[in-house]
């Protein structure tokens, strides 16, 4: 699914998913990276990021994979 991944102007990641007009701040992740591993978001959902090339700015349209929640 696509998700748009966000950063707020206090350094809060969030990720947006159209489909459901869902937008939830990112409460943990895998790696120290954000991209390339999973994030859970605050109502529990996790997904799963591709890899990114360092240096991309945010906001960014990724496609994510639903791993739970």
């Amino acid at each position: 699914m696509k998700v748009m991944v966000r950063r707020n102007a206090e350094g809060v990641y969030s990720v947006y998913v159209p489909k459901k007009d869902l937008e939830e701040p990112i409460v943990g992740f895998e790696r120290d990276s954000l991209f390339g591993g999973t994030v859970t978001l605050a109502n529990g959902m996790v997904l799963e990021l591709p890899e990114i090339p360092a240096g991309q700015s945010l906001p960014l349209t990724v496609e994510a994979r639903k791993v739970s929640g």
